[in-house]
């Protein structure tokens, strides 16, 4: 079943918010935060991230 546009940005803004946390709380990198950020954009096609 595919997802339609809205599903996957909750999606997308879903794994960011926990990225985000994972930074926050020091279990990951300043490198590996970016890293897996740009992944997940390209992933989701984001283009911009304004909530970074």
């Amino acid at each position: 079943m595919e997802q339609n546009k809205g599903q996957k940005f909750a999606h997308y803004s879903i794994q960011f918010a926990c990225l985000q946390k994972l930074k926050k709380n020091g279990l990951i990198t300043v490198d590996e935060y970016e890293a897996i950020k740009k992944r997940l954009m390209s992933d989701f096609n984001v283009v911009s991230n304004l909530a970074a």
